[in-house]
């Protein structure tokens, strides 16, 4: 019997979040690049060399490496305004609503799950049950959270330091420098769990791969994200139903 799939993530909203992936991590390499200070490298000189290298030279690297800042935070400013109520809102809204017992709880099973299984956690008087979620888990919260406020600070610094020729005082860029590095490092710390819960860890894959066609089993979303299958029941939009819509499209709604 075949999985019936409906959507989960539209088109625009999947290149957006690979967008936002693929600037991130050339920033990040390209950034770490530039780090020519052997006390704060955290991959050592040979980088610094290996892009400056590929780049041709720092400069060209740090033109790079801002050119591409430049793009992903235009991008993601104007990808925010355009769709503020279809998309930018119902995200923010999303993320920063807790229930404080349910997500506390379902952290505490998760991660006992996880790590111990549900042998230990009955033992430990509680059942593996996870409380309902929403669209997003409290767990990607978790991440989502500070990847926005994080992203929107390395983004400001970010700009400072491009546009530093323009400024007369240099201790605002300093404390850019400072204030960006801090930034990256705790957002890539929250980006390395992320990667590992959605890409690797058990029973997220559907997820995962949704991020790439757009949907999830029906009974996955029912069973994962209860809170929101329920609020969309009625309005679920199938797999066939968006092919079919395709199909119409092609030949101008004649069958």
């Amino acid at each position: 019997m075949a999985l019936k799939m409906i959507r989960r993530h539209s088109p625009k909203s999947i290149f957006l979040h690979w967008f936002n992936a693929a600037c991130w991590f050339f920033l990040l390499f390209t950034g770490v690049g530039l780090l020519d200070n052997k006390d704060l490298q955290p991959f050592g000189m040979w980088w610094v060399h290996l892009m400056q290298g590929v780049f041709g030279s720092a400069a060209n690297l740090l033109l790079a490496h801002e050119a591409c800042g430049l793009l992903w935070a235009s991008v993601m400013f104007i990808y925010a305004l355009v769709f503020i109520f279809s998309e930018t809102v119902p995200f923010l809204k999303e993320i920063f609503s807790f229930s404080i017992r349910d997500d506390v709880v379902w952290l505490i099973r998760k991660m006992t799950l996880m790590t111990a299984g549900s042998t230990v956690l009955r033992k430990l008087g509680q059942e593996p049950d996870l409380p309902d979620q929403g669209f997003y888990n409290v767990g990607q919260k978790m991440f989502a959270i500070p990847a926005v406020l994080g992203g929107a600070v390395i983004a400001c610094t970010g700009l400072v330091m491009t546009f530093s020729t323009f400024l007369a005082d240099p201790e605002p860029v300093q404390w850019a420098i400072l204030i960006h590095y801090i930034g990256v490092c705790l957002v890539f710390a929250g980006l390395l769990v992320h990667i590992f819960m959605a890409s690797i860890a058990s029973g997220e894959q559907p997820a995962f791969r949704s991020m790439f066609t757009g949907f999830v089993p029906e009974d996955f979303a029912e069973h994962h994200n209860p809170l929101w299958y329920r609020s969309i029941k009625g309005n679920v939009i199938y797999a066939s139903e968006t092919a079919g819509e395709a199909a119409e499209e092609a030949t101008g709604g004649k069958h």
